[in-house]
């Protein structure tokens, strides 16, 4: 977490990215992990970055405030991690008023055709907007669907190296699929609890047609396609010579509840057949990276193969694998993968730290993945990868939830762990946990008491007004 609040919070920099920029989708998933610590600064983030969405619903990809100049893109995914934060930050505090806060929208060109991206001066405009407008108009803005009833990728999702899959209008994004459904899937909560049952039933409907087309037009056979692009050539598919599999669409079919069960089974299973590599400790965004094949999917290209995006461990992407890991009840395997990429694990040895050659006290953004770099770390500190990190760990192995006032434990733990410790603060409140394990099981709860008092219901209201408790749970 210094990581995240340094690194990405503060400084926006590091020593092998200098630029101080705020990102649309960086700042905003850093300060998922800062909900544990200070959900008034997720709420303040996520009213600065609603400010910088345009009327017609697209964002900045990225902005100076010292100067106010910024980057008008075509990328398709910045515009939609604004209603998947508003819904966490929902989900985490109840806070609801959050949806009626006014805040104005940027004003400027659009980008006409045939330009992907304009940087420029955009003002503040004179129209308002609530932030529940504001997420409403980046759905419309995200959910256009192409010839498979699957996002358009425009200009880069995620991964901004596939700059080119999609620029001409016709691309799709099946990761972006996935990702649009989980975003659906949230504020179709959040419009049923406010009573919105218009938009309510809206959102069902594109989530069952997003669902439908993920799972007929998007299956591979025994994994998930990655995106088509403007010309109809796959990416993602074991007909390709490179970029035959892709590490998030399989991570992102369990993450969103998209994908259907048996598939999401069979998809993690294909990853860590073809991206886990053991002996180096990483997990590769994609593989087999892209090198002299006829695809042309962007600026990735120019990588070296092996190298951050182009089929080396993106480090963002490695923790989304241990997410979906522990989501599907791995706890043995969720945990060795947390480890094995966890950077203390590659300077055990003189030997490791000089293949690894970067700070192992911090994450690393990416790691390279083949030829004589193999191993070796990229840059380091900046990297949004360190957010991540401490939700797969916090929340989805250790198991720490907190939902609308109430908290939770869902572990999911190797079983070998015979009980484990979490000292929590919340406000002025101390929250000391002890889980023991004594079956040897990677999930679930059987028993629970709080200063030594029983719960039935295997939870409890959670205050911040101060008050030592002791829990303890027992698997």
């Amino acid at each position: 977490m210094y990581q995240t609040f340094s690194s990405r919070m503060f400084a926006r920099s590091g020593y092998y990215q200098s630029g101080g920029a705020f990102g649309f989708r960086d700042q905003l998933q850093d300060v998922l992990s800062i909900l544990y610590f200070d959900p008034t600064r997720t709420r303040k983030q996520i009213l600065k970055h609603a400010s910088h969405q345009f009327e017609e619903g697209d964002v900045e990809h990225w902005w100076h405030d010292e100067t106010g100049r910024g980057i008008r893109t075509r990328f398709s995914d910045d515009l939609l991690w604004l209603p998947y934060l508003v819904c966490q930050y929902i989900a985490y505090t109840a806070d609801k008023s959050i949806l009626e806060e006014m805040v104005p929208y940027r004003s400027g060109d659009i980008l006409p055709e045939g330009v992907d991206e304009k940087y420029d001066y955009y003002p503040p405009s004179q129209k308002m907007g609530s932030i529940y407008e504001h997420c409403q108009k980046a759905i419309e803005r995200g959910y256009q669907l192409g010839e498979h009833g699957l996002p358009k990728i425009g200009s880069g999702d995620w991964n901004d190296g596939l700059n080119t899959v999609g620029n001409q209008g016709r691309g799709e994004s099946v990761w972006l699929g996935f990702f649009l459904y989980s975003v659906l899937d949230q504020m179709q909560q959040v419009c049923q609890e406010i009573g919105d049952v218009e938009k309510a039933e809206e959102y069902q409907q594109k989530k069952e047609v997003l669902k439908k087309n993920l799972n007929q037009k998007a299956w591979d056979g025994n994994w998930y396609k990655r995106a088509f692009t403007d010309s109809g050539q796959e990416l993602g598919s074991q007909g390709n010579e490179e970029c035959r599999i892709d590490s998030i669409s399989q991570s992102w079919s369990v993450l969103s509840h998209a994908g259907e069960n048996d598939k999401q089974f069979i998809a993690m299973e294909s990853l860590e057949k073809y991206l886990v590599k053991e002996d180096l400790g990483i997990i590769k965004l994609l593989d087999p990276p892209f090198d002299q094949g006829d695809l042309e999917p962007g600026y990735i290209k120019s990588y070296l193969p092996g190298t951050r995006e182009n089929g080396g461990q993106y480090t963002h992407s490695a923790m989304w694998c241990v997410i979906a890991e522990s989501m599907l009840g791995f706890g043995d395997k969720a945990f060795r993968y947390f480890q094995m990429i966890n950077p203390i694990e590659h300077a055990k040895t003189k030997e490791e730290a000089n293949r690894y050659k970067v700070e192992p006290y911090v994450i690393a953004a990416d790691v390279y993945g083949c030829g004589n770099l193999a191993g070796r770390g990229g840059w380091t500190w900046y990297t949004g990868s360190s957010s991540w990190a401490y939700l797969a760990g916090v929340r989805y192995l250790l198991g720490l939830r907190i939902e609308k006032g109430i908290l939770r434990l869902e572990p999911c733990i190797p079983r070998e762990w015979e009980e484990y410790e979490v000292h929590f603060r919340y406000g002025e409140s101390i929250y000391h946990i002890k889980v023991q394990n004594p079956d040897h099981k990677n999930t679930g709860i059987s028993k629970w008491k709080c200063n030594g008092e029983e719960k039935a219901e295997k939870q409890m209201k959670i205050t911040s007004e101060g008050g030592i408790y002791q829990i303890e749970v027992q698997m």
